[in-house]
């Protein structure tokens, strides 16, 4: 079975928490004891990594500190990640806790339904509405896209 495929529904709890299914703690206990971390997407989403892909992800910057004493660009790189990023455990009932900062950033309103989305290296937890708006982009640009191969195949057809 894939890792960290499919979308559950759930909703943020009083306390800012989530409570994971029972296919997604599963993925995190094989592959990160549950450690795991939190980090805001610019889309607008809330992204669960392992904490090994999340080190991963990090550790492909070559010469973070070269490249830092020259670089506004990467300093601010740096930055956001730094202040974005959460590290934690799922806990023993299978929850994660969402700090107030990034339930703002993602607009993950307590009381409210949300939607956990499967990105194969993590989960993304999503504000219905946004994540609606997410897949339409994501149709929308795999049609047009469609559309630019098939022109581009009718024209090298007719030469």
């Amino acid at each position: 079975m894939l890792a960290f495929c499919g979308q559950d529904k759930c909703s943020i709890d009083s306390n800012g928490r989530v409570k994971l299914s029972p296919r997604f703690i599963s993925d995190f206990t094989e592959r990160c004891e549950g450690n795991v971390v939190l980090h805001c997407v610019p889309e607008g989403a809330l992204a669960v990594y392992p904490e090994d892909v999340y080190l991963d992800m990090r550790r492909n910057e070559s010469r973070p500190a070269e490249r830092a004493a020259g670089s506004v660009v990467f300093r601010r790189s740096l930055r956001y990640f730094g202040a974005m990023s959460h590290s934690q455990k799922i806990s023993q009932q299978g929850r994660i806790t969402i700090p107030q900062m990034f339930r703002e950033f993602a607009e993950l309103i307590p009381g409210r339904e949300a939607v956990i989305v499967g990105s194969e290296i993590g989960i993304e937890i999503w504000n219905t509405e946004k994540w609606a708006e997410e897949i339409k982009k994501i149709h929308q640009h795999s049609q047009d896209k469609a559309e630019r191969e098939m022109a581009a195949d009718l024209i090298m057809n007719r030469e």
